[in-house]
């Protein structure tokens, strides 16, 4: 490419000099949280949502959402389904959406739009902001429509609680600041989709805005977990105080969530504060791998494409039979599990066998009786091994390390936490080391945390970085150190530099401050360059040479204005980003003309 081409799309600029300092710590947070009237939590799960709010200046007294009472239910989360109609059309969602997507007749249910799991959809996967999902009907959709349509309905349905609470004084969203936790596995791009989904929703009225705070799952489980009383927990805990009340008290918070399994370690600082020991962990292989596996065994005892034929022109009763399989699998007792089949099932496998019992024959662990599939608990426990192997694998690693030797406990939170396979399973690997807890609400401690940390988010004071963060920069080129294939010559006074070098920003496993400003100051290298695109790179190796080796991924860039060309080259622009938050802060600062302005690291179009 020529120089000119070169010159366009990198970031161009020399780096100068680099410093990493902490300021005081902001309570700019606080004080976004205190001017709003309340704080609404969504808790926006792979398999279940929910929310719950509080007035900001009561974050003591906070009020549970409960749902499906229309349907005979009375639950803390509604399954994350969403239905639109034919003309593409928001319809249904949670209970609603199941309820009617299970009504309709098998010819009319293709037309329609049904998404569930689609959370799953931004774990480990490129996104962009024009990404789409595949509906049960096999058909494309946008997916920022599916997850702002998910979002707008919360929202409603939170202002109308609100409300109806508050005998019908008006608020709209201004009045509200909005919390949304996502798996703290989750990358930048995934986090910034939120925010773009809740903008779209009419959450926010800009991308800046920080009446939206993006809450990590197992942070605001911990959050919580940390200033309940020992009544607040299902377990063998033993006598002990609050673990805020303990400074120095070390454990480990195990979410188990529908989608992903996310493991965090932390410190009760004096402050009472988090300070976090080990970097975010974890993987997709929460609850939803049980129904998977369970999906699997009847596919291998209706055999012959029996099941496939099923579950292609039944739609709406398979999904009815593997929702009553979601429920079973979460039950603390030790009992078989029954699954009411449905008549079309049986009448798909009498055209194979005269009766359906024969499909039976040989298999271990299931039983027909007369229209229902008996399940010993040994076979289900079959099911959950692949989770079971993962999360507890998972955990040993962490706690095997010379660091952790001082944790004490293990937190188990998250819908999937109620399931009593998986708590056994933990309790009998751990139990001679550790304490294992649960609190008793393990569902909603995530959304009743997110309250917490929505009204103070300096709660969680460091954290450790998951990744090594970089910048795209150009350099004095030098024979003896750089590659002659990365040498470059300057349209204007042909001077010569190297390109595509990764700057080092924050190193895998650094503990940053939540407070802590890492300040960089490059100048241009072309004197009459009026901008500067900044390209950030990550990687899971503790540094780079250059930003297209093995290993490094593009992450995103922003666009620094740089009007005044008057000084040519001798121009400085300081980029002052915070690594610590839950979200990249980035702002750039032309030194010479004193403008500063909050960047926006797009993750959205790499």
């Amino acid at each position: 490419r020529s120089v000119g081409e070169e010159l366009q799309v990198s970031s161009t600029f020399l780096l100068a000099q680099t410093s990493r300092e902490s300021i005081s710590p902001s309570l700019k947070f606080m004080i976004m949280a205190n001017k709003s009237l309340f704080i609404v939590a969504i808790d926006f799960g792979t398999s279940y949502s929910g929310y719950c709010f509080s007035l900001a200046t009561h974050t003591d007294q906070i009020r549970q959402m409960f749902w499906g009472q229309a349907h005979g239910l009375m639950t803390v989360k509604t399954p994350t389904c969403i239905l639109f109609n034919e003309k593409r059309e928001f319809k249904k969602f949670g209970y609603d959406a199941v309820m009617k997507y299970n009504t309709l007749p098998s010819s009319e249910a293709h037309k329609w739009y049904y998404f569930h799991n689609f959370k799953m959809k931004l774990y480990n996967k490129k996104i962009t902001s024009n990404m789409e999902l595949e509906a049960d009907n096999g058909k494309k959709f946008p997916a920022l429509k599916v997850f702002s349509e998910s979002l707008r309905y919360m929202k409603d349905h939170a202002l109308n609680t609100i409300r109806d609470a508050s005998y019908q004084t008006v608020y709209d969203t201004e009045d509200v600041t909005w919390v949304i936790t996502v798996p703290a596995i989750w990358d930048a791009s995934a986090r910034q989709f939120m925010r773009l989904a809740a903008k779209e929703a009419g959450l926010i009225s800009d991308m800046f805005s920080e009446k939206l705070i993006i809450a990590l799952e197992p942070e605001a489980a911990s959050v919580w977990c940390k200033q309940l009383p020992r009544e607040g927990f299902v377990s063998e805990g033993g006598d002990r105080q609050k673990f805020e009340e303990s400074p120095g008290t070390q454990y480990v918070v195990v979410d188990c969530g529908g989608g992903t399994i996310d493991i965090t370690v932390h410190e009760i600082q004096k402050n009472q504060s988090l300070k976090e020991l080990h970097k975010a962990s974890g993987g997709g292989w929460g609850g939803n791998t049980v129904d998977e596996n369970f999906k699997m065994f009847l596919k291998e005892i209706f055999q012959d494409g029996v099941w496939e034929e099923y579950a292609q022109n039944h739609p709406t009763e398979c999904h009815q039979m593997m929702y009553n399989f979601g429920l079973q699998k979460c039950s603390s007792s030790r009992d078989e599990v029954y699954i009411h089949c449905y008549h079309n099932l049986t009448k798909v496998a009498e055209r194979k066998q005269k009766d359906i019992s024969l499909f039976f024959k040989g298999v271990e662990g299931a039983l027909w009786c007369n229209g229902t599939i008996m399940i010993t608990y040994e076979k289900m426990k079959s099911f959950f091994a692949y989770s079971v192997r993962q999360t507890i694998g998972t955990l040993q690693e962490i706690l095997s390390k010379p660091e952790m030797a001082k944790v004490q406990y293990i937190l188990l939170v998250g819908g999937f936490a109620s399931s009593i396979i998986l708590r056994e399973e933990i309790y009998q690997t751990f139990r001679e080391r550790y304490h294992i807890l649960c609190p008793l609400e393990a569902q909603a401690a995530i959304a009743k945390g997110a309250i917490l940390f929505g009204n103070n988010s300096q709660i969680v004071a460091s954290r450790i970085s998951a990744l090594t963060y970089g910048v795209k920069v150009s350099r004095a080129f030098d024979i003896a150190v750089h590659d002659i294939q990365k040498k470059r010559v300057s349209k204007a006074d042909n001077y010569v530099y190297c390109t595509d070098l990764f700057n080092k920003l924050v190193g895998i496993g650094d503990l940053v401050e939540v407070d802590e400003v890492a300040s960089y100051t490059f100048t241009p290298i072309e004197p009459d360059q009026t901008s500067v695109i900044f390209s950030f790179y990550c990687t899971e190796k503790k540094d780079a040479k250059y930003v297209d080796e093995e290993g490094l991924k593009i992450l995103g860039s922003c666009t620094v204005p740089t009007p005044n060309t008057e000084l040519g080259r001798n121009r400085q622009l300081r980029l002052d980003i915070k690594f610590g938050l839950t979200e990249f802060k980035a702002t750039g600062t032309d030194v010479t003309s004193g403008e500063s302005r909050t960047v926006m690291i797009d993750f959205l179009t790499v």
